[in-house]
């Protein structure tokens, strides 16, 4: 849903690629693959703002921002000037070579 949706993408490290994470859905996903002995009370508390956002209980922005805190905290947030130019064109919705 659009509502959904964040401002701008939030870019996360992993492993051996970038992830792009555009709103709670992407968001929900990255965090059902958190390692189980890394899911302490920083864990906790993202996915309860992460759920009650999703329940309009409290703001997209918010839990955008949190997210964002969660990731800087673990080391994995990518400022958008590290992103690659082609991958960020792509998130841009510029798909299939149109403008």
């Amino acid at each position: 849903m659009a509502l959904d949706l964040f401002n701008a993408p939030i870019f996360a490290q992993r492993k051996h690629f970038i992830q792009e994470i555009a709103g709670l859905d992407d968001v929900f996903d990255f965090l059902d693959e958190w390692p189980d002995g890394k899911r302490d009370s920083t864990y906790e508390t993202v996915v309860s703002i992460v759920r009650e956002a999703a329940c309009r209980q409290r703001p997209v922005a918010a839990a955008e921002e949190r997210f964002r805190q969660f990731l800087k905290s673990h080391d994995q947030f990518v400022s958008v000037e590290d992103v690659p130019m082609h991958f960020q064109w792509l998130s841009a919705g510029n798909l299939g070579g149109s403008s």
